[in-house]
């Protein structure tokens, strides 16, 4: 009863429509008809004046989706003495806007979890070790938090506990928690797990990655999708024929009662409800994978998508160096190598160096301390392990401490880092940016999704970009590219719409100026994350692929929305138009129509038949210090 009362006081149309509909009943068991009759009859009529006053509004902003149906049966079923039906559809009218309202919420239920959830307060751990709360726009980077069991991390920060596990679904959509070791970095909008945490903030909320998310979360909530509007168009036309319709059964039959009767079965409601229903639908389910698109008209350029263009480097790579090969000299053996240049590189900051550091610790060797570590910008470093002399860089910086280094054939786009030990030279260790495990996958399933055309689109040479396309099976090559390059790119190509899939800054020109532009957002540019319609919040390139199929299933279900509203409206109104259904009863039907459109919308918060999840299992990764092995000078990498 108490939520009865909730939903009455939520919309008060309904229940005035409601106590009218009471009243009336009441004065005509009492005998007194004639004034129900007028006691409906005026409600009736004030509804539909409120419902003129709005359309009228509409036309002057531009919309074209007027409802002039469901009015027009208003007034004509009170003119003909038919106010019960009247009431009928002002019911109809006021429970059509409860129904969107409601099934809008559930759509939406993905997108407005996460604002729900957006932290207020947090904890800071003041000079006493005791806590203070403050508000979370006021954390500044650099302050300790200690976040609680089940709390909300509230702001970009790392770890400064031994130990951490978190849920990070809503914001990556990874449904198992993850595990994190002191130092790691937290994602602000990810959940504590049973332990208490201290933190230290790295960034203030508002340029945390939560706030980011719900930056763009409120944009999707507040988008109007070009197909809504399409649809409202759509109900112009069908208007017309439904008052064509409703003329010549009065004409035909002589009774004026036949024209309100079919009109009260061709109100429009389902162009006007199902379809934004569908893509507030969409939108949630692509929140719920990891995907957020920020406006409805993304979704429709989605299900459109003939052409898609792929950045490299951070795209279909991993955008960081792995180790791919060693290549010892005669006497040494591989652990030894390695050993002995992760022993140097540990003291560079270097992206190379750090990938041959973790490279030995991935394979469980040994680190030792040096002693004397010296780097040469852009050459190498030098130091002292266990009383050798060890030199780890270029060729040309090994060489001049070595007399000379081994010619060592590589693949297209590895890099190599040389070793000399000892003033004698050691080896070399092959690395390389290593193709990501899904890419091939990822673009082989948009073409079956029906994507005709699919390029590349680098800064970097055309042998190391040759061999990634090769490796994921795109055809169209495009290197030396630079940010302006790739624009141009992209507004020349003919087969639209076009995706651009990017991650990094010099990606977001040509995110922006691509049909659909998709960031990858986990570890992508803050830049490239606003240029574009559509963020991936997880390290998964496939999910460029859900996000294709959210659309088309998007779009599929609302045409099907539209389809069965008009198809079951048409059929009551030949139905009307020949004399088989009172008003009243029509009425009533056409309520039915419209809950059965809102619920068939609903669908696109489903996968289809056949959708599934894509490929899974984990990515792999991979350069460029001292030395790249190209057949042309290398730009600098996209």
């Amino acid at each position: 009863m108490a939520a009865v009362v909730r939903l009455l006081r939520r919309y008060p149309l309904v229940a005035l429509t409601l106590l009218v509909g009471v009243v009336g009943g009441t004065l005509e068991l009492a005998g007194a008809g004639g004034a129900a009759r007028w006691v409906v009859s005026l409600f009736a009529v004030g509804v539909a004046a409120q419902q003129a006053r709005g359309m009228l509004a509409d036309l002057r902003a531009g919309t074209y989706g007027i409802d002039i149906l469901a009015v027009t049966a208003i007034g004509s079923t009170v003119a003909v003495g038919e106010y019960w039906a009247a009431l009928v559809v002002c019911l109809m009218l006021a429970g059509g806007e409860a129904l969107e309202d409601h099934a809008a919420g559930r759509a939406r239920r993905e997108l407005t979890a996460l604002l729900a959830r957006a932290p207020q307060t947090a904890h800071l751990v003041t000079g006493d070790g005791g806590t203070r709360d403050v508000p979370v726009a006021a954390v500044v980077a650099g302050q300790e938090l200690l976040v609680k069991p089940g709390e909300v991390v509230p702001v970009d920060a790392v770890l400064l506990s031994a130990a951490a596990t978190v849920d990070e679904s809503s914001l990556t959509g990874e449904p198992l928690p993850v595990e994190h070791r002191r130092g790691a970095a937290l994602l602000s909008g990810s959940v504590n797990g049973p332990d208490a945490l201290h933190v230290r903030a790295t960034a203030a909320a508002a340029d945390s990655q939560y706030q980011r998310i719900l930056d763009l979360v409120r944009a999707a909530e507040e988008s109007r999708a070009p197909f809504v509007r399409l649809a409202d168009r759509v109900a112009v036309p069908f208007t017309l024929g439904a008052l064509a319709l409703a003329a010549l059964a009065w004409a035909a039959s002589g009774d004026p009662v036949r024209f309100a009767e079919v009109l009260v079965v061709a109100t429009p409601c389902p162009l006007l409800i199902a379809t934004p229903v569908a893509f507030l639908a969409g939108m949630s389910r692509a929140a719920k994978n990891g995907v957020i698109v920020k406006d409805g008209g993304t979704l429709e350029r989605l299900a459109r998508v003939r052409t898609a263009a792929f950045d490299k480097t951070g795209t279909l790579t991993h955008g960081h160096p792995r180790l791919a090969a060693v290549h010892p000299a005669d006497g040494v053996r591989d652990p030894e190598l390695l050993t002995l240049a992760a022993a140097v590189e540990q003291y560079s900051a270097h992206p190379l160096a750090q990938a041959v550091v973790a490279a030995a610790r991935a394979r469980h060797l040994p680190v030792p301390p040096a002693r004397d570590a010296e780097e040469v910008t852009a050459a190498g470093v030098r130091a002292t392990v266990g009383g050798r002399r060890v030199v780890v860089g270029g060729a040309g910086f090994v060489a001049d401490q070595a007399g000379g280094v081994a010619d060592v054939g590589v693949e297209p786009g590895q890099t190599l880092v040389h070793v000399a030990v000892d003033g004698r030279y050691a080896g070399a260790l092959a690395l390389a940016d290593e193709v990501r495990a899904d890419a091939a996958a990822t673009v082989a399933d948009l073409r079956r999704a029906g994507v005709r055309r699919t390029l590349m689109l680098t800064g970097d040479a055309a042998p190391t970009a040759r061999h990634v396309a090769a490796a994921v099976g795109i055809e169209d090559v495009r290197a030396g590219l630079l940010p302006q390059d790739k624009v141009a790119v992209v507004r020349a190509v003919p087969e639209r719409p076009v995706l651009m899939v990017g991650d990094g800054v010099n990606d977001a020109p040509v995110l922006a100026a691509a049909d659909v532009g998709i960031a990858m957002g986990a570890r992508g540019s803050t830049a490239a994350s606003e240029s574009a319609d559509v963020v991936i919040l997880r390290d998964d390139l496939h999910r460029t692929v859900r996000a294709v199929r959210v659309g088309r299933r998007t779009m599929r279900v609302a045409w099907q929305a539209i389809g069965i509203g008009v198809g079951l409206s048409v059929g009551l109104m030949v139905l009307a138009a020949a004399g088989f259904l009172p008003a009243i009863v029509g009425a009533g039907l056409q309520e039915v129509v419209d809950l059965a459109c809102i619920l068939w919308a609903l669908r696109a918060a489903r996968p289809g038949r056949g959708e599934t999840a894509g490929p899974a299992g984990p990515a792999v990764q991979g350069p460029g210090r001292r030395e790249r092995v190209d057949a042309e000078p290398l730009p600098v990498a996209s």
